[in-house]
């Protein structure tokens, strides 16, 4: 099955180079009004997120809302001790999400996958593949648990490591993932797509 099938096509719009990058195809909401202070301790905080995908969200936009499906560069691609950090809310009445590490954000032919990892709330799973050439890896799915609840907050770790991907929901690994592509510096995208808001990424 070709990996079109499993991953939604993401428009390509004109995007806001921060090494964050996200479609401009919705207007941002209204941007809270802070005191100096506020103000202050925010740009602290976005500092602080000095994290795998290079710079922190711009500082002078307060509280950004980063648009779903979201397509962004991670900065000199993965490599063994590197982490990528998901932060969000899942939808009040979800069907599925799914995020992925792609080589690139081409669409035709399309990126090869090297993790994607998809939320199915009908059945509770949660599971992982790759799309390698246009040809799917074997689909994985034992889980100790689910661990997305409707209209919640989560937090999702990729731990890159020499031989596999650590995978943690909130703190707790959930389980492995041994890497089908050899080159890691060459995943250098994450996708996101489904019922979900985004917070934060790191």
């Amino acid at each position: 099955m070709a990996c079109s099938h499993r991953v939604p096509a993401i428009t390509k719009q004109p995007v806001v180079e921060l090494h964050f990058e996200w479609t401009k195809n919705k207007l941002l909401p209204p941007t809270p009004t802070l005191s100096d202070g506020e103000k202050a301790l925010q740009k602290i905080e976005d500092r602080l997120l000095n994290n795998s995908l290079g710079s922190p969200v711009q500082a002078e936009v307060y509280f950004p809302r980063l648009i779903v499906p979201f397509c962004g560069h991670i900065k000199g691609g993965m490599r063994p001790g590197k982490k990528v950090v998901v932060m969000g809310i899942v939808d009040l009445n979800p069907e599925s999400f799914d995020i992925s590490l792609t080589c690139g954000d081409s669409e035709d032919p399309p990126a090869d996958i090297a993790i994607e990892l998809k939320a199915i709330f009908s059945d509770k799973q949660f599971l992982r593949n790759s799309c390698i050439s246009g040809e799917r890896g074997e689909e994985q799915s034992s889980l100790p648990y689910f661990p997305f609840i409707p209209d919640q907050p989560f937090r999702v770790e990729i731990l890159c490591e020499h031989p596999r991907f650590r995978i943690f929901v909130d703190g707790h690994q959930l389980f492995d993932f041994y890497h089908r592509i050899e080159k890691l510096s060459a995943i250098d995208t994450i996708k996101i797509n489904g019922d979900l808001q985004l917070t934060k990424l790191g």
